[in-house]
């Protein structure tokens, strides 16, 4: 009977994960401190059920920037990532690299989400 239970309670997680629409809930607004990129530009960000991890990103205008993504569980949405300003969209292949170099010319902010835009981040460019 327990068992039954434990079961029963992990499926019921599981299929919450990623129902917003249904459930109307809101996800944790975010997944980790701010980063800013060391001197080669690049941010390893995590995808997993917590999210994006780190969720910020500051960068300085006109330094490279490189986003690598790395998704480390089934058990999230985040099977791709957006940038919806950018109309970038890329596959996150389970523990694959996924590098997505960014324009920093201009101070402005950029969003990346999941594919079903539950899980958020930005990158801050100033």
């Amino acid at each position: 009977m327990m068992r039954s239970l434990s079961v029963l309670a992990l499926g019921v997680a599981l299929l919450a994960g990623c129902s917003k629409a249904a459930s109307g809930s809101t996800p944790p607004a975010s997944s980790g401190p701010t980063v800013v990129p060391p001197a080669g530009g690049a941010v390893a960000i995590t995808a997993d059920e917590k999210g994006f991890t780190p969720s910020e990103v500051r960068a300085t205008a006109g330094a490279p920037l490189s986003l690598v993504f790395t998704r480390t569980s089934d058990n999230t949405c985040a099977r791709e990532v957006v940038f919806p300003e950018l109309k970038v969209r890329r596959p996150l292949p389970l523990n694959q690299a996924v590098a997505v170099a960014l324009p920093t010319e201009v101070s402005r902010t950029y969003r990346f989400q999941c594919g079903m835009a539950m899980w958020e981040g930005s990158v801050v460019i100033k």
